[in-house]
């Protein structure tokens, strides 16, 4: 399986996946930090790749979105962007009608 193949996989596996800096439980770069504190806050399950643990990843996966930064967010198989797109939908409310619209219920 290449690593195009792998990550579509789980882009359409899983309802929510981020592709970061470290894991869920200890990131390694703030940017990567501030999603998953946002994700955590409004409750929301997600499946986190760590792109340290592999070059070949962490480049495909800026090939495969066309986006040159870490992280990124992936809802329901789209794109929805890095740490400062995140930040600002859920500081206008719209992160969190997203996941309502796509059906994936959060706790906050």
């Amino acid at each position: 399986m290449s690593i195009e193949q792998f990550i579509d996989n789980e882009v359409k596996a899983n309802d929510v996946v981020l592709f970061m800096k470290g894991t869920p439980q200890f990131p390694q770069c703030g940017f990567s930090g501030q999603v998953v504190q946002i994700l955590d806050h409004i409750g929301v399950p997600y499946k986190g790749h760590n792109v340290l643990e592999s070059a070949e990843l962490r480049d495909g996966i800026k090939q495969f979105s066309n986006w040159p930064t870490i992280p990124q967010l992936y809802v329901k198989g789209e794109f929805i962007g890095g740490c400062d797109i995140v930040r600002e939908m859920f500081q206008a409310g719209e992160l969190q009608k997203l996941f309502a619209d796509k059906g994936i219920k959060v706790a906050a």
